[in-house]
């Protein structure tokens, strides 16, 4: 092989490698920029479900009536959680069985929290992104 053609190849895998790197940063920078952004109040109610309320009894056998606004990522993901009413009552439920009176004194955090985990292990297309608690009476 002839020097020049070792100093082209050599000139040619320098190139490729600058634009793999450049390559690397551009879309790392992209990435970052669009991960850390939340979501307008617009794109907020557009994107959000309303459940309807439920009435359930508490482990200390009191009960408790409460609704919940849940947000997702799209509109794909709003019709999806619809359809999947079911299975949030059924969470709900299910979680609302093991709490007490008293659990609701400190806060729903943890509650609006485990619900959003719950129904993001069952949601196929797109996720939640928030539940609020809109309503909560108890009795």
């Amino acid at each position: 092989m002839s020097k020049s053609v070792k100093t082209m190849i050599t000139s040619l895998v320098i190139l490729l490698i600058g634009a793999i790197a450049a390559l690397v940063v551009v879309l790392n920078v992209a990435g970052q920029n669009n991960e850390g952004e939340a979501q307008n109040i617009d794109d907020i109610v557009e994107y959000s479900y309303e459940s309807p309320e439920v009435t359930t009894d508490l482990e200390d056998g009191t009960f408790v009536r409460i609704q919940f606004q849940i947000v997702t990522d799209g509109k794909k993901a709003k019709e999806e959680i619809g359809k999947r009413d079911f299975q949030l009552k059924n969470i709900l439920i299910k979680e609302l069985a093991t709490k007490s009176e008293e659990d609701f004194k400190s806060g729903l955090g943890e509650l609006e929290q485990v619900v959003m985990t719950k129904l993001n292990e069952l949601m196929t297309e797109g996720q939640i992104t928030e539940v609020y608690t809109i309503n909560k009476i108890l009795q």
